[in-house]
C-alpha cells in the first residue's frame, strides 16, 4: 500500500469509529503540532506538542461530554498547499448540565509529509457555552 494522500489521512480521523478515529490522528499529528482551539470554546487556546493536545483538547472531551460528536460534511484540498479544510458539525451532549447542543465548524490542516503541522478550528463557541451553563 502506497502512502496516504493528505486528504486521506484527515478522512481517516473523522470516518471510522471513534476509537480508531483517534488512533488515525495521533497517528498524523507531528511531535511539534500546533493546535488552535477558536477563542470563547471551551478549550480555547493554542497547545503544542501532542502530548499538550491530548491532555487540554481530547482528554476533556472524552470526560466532559456524552457522545461528542464532529460531523463532516465537505472536505476541501488546497491543490499544492498541503492544507485540507473540513466543514462540518459538532454536537453532544455536557455531562454537568444535560444540555446538547450542535454547532457548526470549520477546521484547517497543514500537512508536511503526512504528519498534522497545524490545525485552527473555527467554530460557533457560544452555541457550545450555552450547552455549558446552568
Amino acid at each position: 500500500m502506497g502512502q496516504l494522500t493528505n486528504l486521506e489521512i484527515i478522512r481517516r480521523t473523522y470516518e471510522g469509529p471513534s476509537s480508531s478515529n483517534a488512533q488515525h490522528l495521533l497517528a498524523a499529528l507531528s511531535d511539534f503540532v500546533e493546535w488552535t482551539e477558536a477563542p470563547g470554546f471551551p478549550y480555547g487556546g493554542t497547545y503544542i506538542g501532542v502530548e499538550a493536545v491530548m491532555q487540554n483538547v481530547f482528554s476533556r472531551l472524552a470526560t466532559e461530554w456524552d457522545d461528542f460528536k464532529a460531523s463532516v460534511h465537505t472536505y476541501h484540498e488546497v491543490n499544492e498547499k498541503d492544507i485540507i479544510i473540513v466543514e462540518g458539525v459538532y454536537s453532544g451532549t455536557y455531562k454537568a448540565t444535560g444540555k446538547a447542543f450542535q454547532a457548526e465548524f470549520v477546521h484547517i490542516y497543514h500537512l508536511h509529509e503526512g504528519k498534522i503541522i497545524k490545525f485552527k478550528q473555527y467554530v460557533d463557541s457560544h452555541v457550545v457555552q450555552q450547552a455549558m451553563t446552568f
